[in-house]
């Protein structure tokens, strides 16, 4: 009896002693844990925290390319408001001349019969009525040019400037590339050491197309800048220079696939080499100088197309024969 109960108490402590070192790893695992939980909810805070500061710093760069592309617009509209107000300015003098000679010839019919007419004739001659019954109308036409002009640049500015709209809108998107075309129309013309840049359109029968229309002009204008840039810079390089060829630039728009519109914005630049295509749509990457330019326009582009149009922005390229961005989207988003 004694050796069972010696043997009952042996096997009693042993159980008591791994019993204990069960709670003792237990109390240990919990401690683990704990720190674990505390390390991982400071890991969560963090990320949390760097989630905010990487979406507040894309705000940031959201806006700063959208100042980037309302600088290229107010130089534009400056550009070419300024041409038709300088007309009209300079016409008003002339206006303004004829119409006292107008009025003083009115004036002079309108004194009493007495006066004889031969003092009225010669009266009437010194103010050239042949001459101004000519111009007068002439100069009346090219200020309403100018009137319409600037009525159109103003139209198209709206059109253009919708950048934060939050509506899907059916639209003519040939309207916005119009648009855009004529807010860089400056750049366009050529001056100085820059070519007079040719716009070739090949317009297809697209429908209206669903769409964020401010940010898809924001698109037109991103790569037509590019382009326009790219012949810029060619005609400046003795090795990739022009020549004969004009400096030009072709945009084609067809439907495609049935519920598909394709544009393709393509120029005769210098072209892109493939080592620096395949980053063409990451963040601040750009082939400009420093200063010109953010490094933003073709990667919110490609946002703007792939994520909120669920479409496609492609670049292809040839160095030394030019570059062609090609956009798909859907013409609608039927459910």
């Amino acid at each position: 009896i004694l050796a069972l109960v010696h043997q009952y108490i042996n096997r009693r402590k042993e159980a008591e002693r791994k019993l204990r070192q069960a709670t003792a790893k237990l109390e240990e695992s919990n401690y683990k844990l704990k720190d674990s939980e505390g390390a991982y909810r400071q890991k969560a805070e963090a990320l949390e925290q760097a989630l905010k500061e990487l979406r507040e710093t894309q705000l940031k760069m959201v806006q700063s390319e959208k100042m980037s592309s309302l600088g290229q617009l107010v130089a534009g509209i400056a550009h070419e408001i300024n041409n038709p107000v300088n007309f009209i300015s300079g016409n008003l003098q002339h206006v303004e001349e004829y119409a006292k000679s107008l009025l003083s010839i009115v004036e002079i019919y309108q004194r009493p019969s007495l006066v004889p007419q031969a003092s009225v004739q010669a009266e009437i001659e010194t103010f050239d009525l042949p001459f101004i019954q000519h111009d007068f109308p002439k100069v009346l036409r090219s200020m309403n040019v100018g009137t319409d002009r600037i009525r159109n640049i103003v139209l198209s500015l709206r059109n253009f400037s919708r950048m934060d709209e939050a509506e899907f809108k059916s639209v003519d998107i040939h309207e916005g590339i119009e648009s855009t075309l004529l807010i860089l129309q400056y750049r366009l013309k050529g001056k100085g050491d820059y070519p007079q840049i040719q716009v070739v359109k090949n317009y297809g029968g697209l429908p209206p197309i669903e769409c964020y229309v401010g940010l898809l002009n924001q698109v037109f204008m991103n790569i037509l800048s590019n382009a326009i840039d790219a012949l810029e810079d060619r005609s400046k390089s003795a090795e990739n220079a022009l020549g004969e060829n004009a400096a030009q630039i072709t945009i084609d728009t067809s439907v495609v696939e049935g519920n598909w519109a394709r544009i393709a914005i393509a120029d005769n630049g210098g072209g892109i080499p493939e080592q620096l295509r395949n980053k063409i749509f990451e963040p601040f990457f750009t082939t400009k100088p420093v200063g010109k330019g953010t490094g933003l326009g073709m990667s919110i582009s490609y946002q703007i197309i792939v994520e909120k149009h669920q479409g496609t922005l492609e670049c292809f390229s040839t160095p030394g024969q030019g570059t062609e961005f090609v956009i798909t989207i859907p013409i609608s988003h039927a459910p």
